[in-house]
């Protein structure tokens, strides 16, 4: 374990034990991107993010005036799929999580318009739990799984449905949950808050298309860590797509989309025409 891991565990495990809820958000702040903490309406600026031990730095900034950023700088990003039974179907519950890669480049903040690409005519929303991870490594038991994880927030594992499983379906799943924009996340990273029990309600224009609690993921979030540190090498700030419940729908130019989870915040993003 390097230095830095050792400094994010244990800075993970005193909140965990003060059960201090702490709120994140990254941010442009001039030419640079900048991590802050929430307190109230201002933010705090820090020298580099959360689970990278960012010390405070400068005055304090009025968080309305600030243009948010998607609340994660990950090496990588998975996700899993098939992770609540209401999501099912007709298919058998997976014996171990099911999971898939999403690009980096496909993460954007609250705000931020969901682009429909060319082509692409069944674009759907997944309103998931995202967690960010403050350790990494391999073979991660159960109670390292557990403390690898920094924090949580809001996700869409924006999905077009006929190059996921249509007849032209593609070898992977690249483009079909991986398409720039395909991955709104935010609007804070949130340290401390007890998720486990939250409820998740997806809203297409205003209307509660997806609600259901996160205690009902087929795989819990510790499970979903250990089980890929066992195959793939998990590094700081790594970022995990839990999984969406029930069933979603095609959206439309015009649309907005809404995932709201209790104690993390409410994530909002309009559609457009790429």
């Amino acid at each position: 374990m390097t230095r830095r891991d050792s400094l994010a565990l244990i800075s993970s495990a005193a909140a965990a034990a003060s059960n201090t809820i702490e709120k994140y958000v990254r941010f442009e702040d001039g030419p640079r991107k900048s991590w802050g903490r929430v307190e109230g309406d201002q933010v705090l600026p820090l020298t580099a993010a959360p689970y990278l031990n960012g010390r405070p730095r400068g005055a304090k900034k009025t968080l309305k005036d600030l243009k948010l950023l998607a609340p994660a700088e990950p090496p990588k990003v998975l996700a899993v799929g098939l992770n609540y039974k209401s999501h099912l179907g007709s298919r058998p519950a997976p014996k171990e999580p099911e999971i898939f890669y999403k690009p980096t480049t496909c993460l954007i903040p609250a705000g931020q318009p969901i682009l429909i690409p060319p082509g692409s005519q069944n674009l759907h929303y997944e309103g998931e739990l995202v967690i960010v991870l403050s350790r990494g490594g391999r073979n991660l038991s159960l109670d390292q799984a557990r403390a690898s994880i920094f924090g949580a927030t809001c996700g869409n594992d924006v999905s077009e449905r006929d190059w996921q499983n249509g007849p032209q379906k593609d070898l992977q799943w690249w483009r079909a949950k991986g398409s720039d924009t395909f991955g709104p996340l935010g609007p804070m990273l949130i340290r401390g808050a007890s998720y486990e029990k939250a409820l998740l309600q997806t809203r297409l224009n205003g209307e509660v298309v997806q609600k259901q609690f996160i205690s009902d993921l087929l795989f819990d979030c510790p499970t979903i860590v250990s089980y890929i540190s066992k195959y793939v090498t998990l590094e700081v700030g790594d970022v995990i797509y839990t999984g969406t419940p029930g069933t979603t729908r095609k959206m439309n130019p015009g649309d907005s989309v809404e995932v709201e989870i209790e104690g993390l915040g409410l994530l909002k993003n309009p559609i457009q025409a790429g």
